[in-house]
């Protein structure tokens, strides 16, 4: 299965390769098959990177929250967030790789009550200040408990286009999928401080399966 945000570049990478192998052909030298050969793995690498592989959260994620993304933990930490929470938070930051699966899936079950996209730089995704100036989504999720978790889609260095689909008054469940960040990203999600973790930093998670934290 294939992510539907990435179907027309699927397409045009393997126009460009199916051009590419006529061209080879018809030029009927191997110089011209060592010029196209390189450019054929841009097809085999747009069909990896918008793969889009079956999930199953937990059977019972009722207070869970869940990895949103596949990637690396590398922040964890305590932060004041003032946009949805508006207060203090428990912050984990997942990096993903050009390699891993770019789907993002919600947290946790919840309304979202709270939705901004901000336009803005390209840092690498794991620079101390991405989360503030990179170009993002911010979606803030009520739980039915009442919590509050918001969770931000942070395009990176290569990462240049956010794709979501929910928004305020949308209800969702944890592990359902929402969007997609191409080519390499972050995602942060800022939790009620004192949410018991099961991760570490350095931990590789997967998105709608690796449970973050038990509210």
């Amino acid at each position: 299965m294939f992510a539907r945000e990435g179907i027309a570049l699927i397409v045009a990478s393997l126009l460009i390769g199916a051009a590419l192998a006529v061209a080879a052909k018809q030029a009927g030298s191997p110089w011209g098959w060592a010029f196209a050969a390189p450019a054929l793995l841009i097809p085999l690498f747009t069909l990896w990177f918008f793969r889009d592989p079956p999930r199953t959260p937990p059977a019972d994620t009722t207070n869970l929250v869940l990895a949103p993304a596949d990637g690396k933990v590398v922040v964890i930490q305590e932060v004041h967030e003032p946009l949805y929470i508006k207060g203090p938070a428990l912050q984990v930051s997942i990096f993903l790789s050009p390699l891993n699966v770019h789907v993002n899936r919600a947290p946790a079950d919840g309304t979202i009550e709270y939705d901004e996209y901000v336009p803005g730089d390209y840092l690498v995704a794991w620079h101390e200040k991405a989360s503030e100036l990179n170009e993002r989504s911010q979606l803030g999720l009520l739980h039915p408990s009442g919590k509050k978790i918001l969770f931000k889609q942070i395009a990176g260095a290569v990462a240049r286009r956010i794709v979501y689909h929910i928004g305020v008054g949308d209800t969702v469940t944890a592990g359902e999928r929402f969007g997609i960040v191409k080519f390499g990203s972050r995602m942060d999600i800022l939790m009620p401080p004192g949410t018991p973790l099961d991760v570490a930093l350095g931990d590789r998670v997967t998105a709608g399966e690796t449970i973050l934290g038990r509210l």
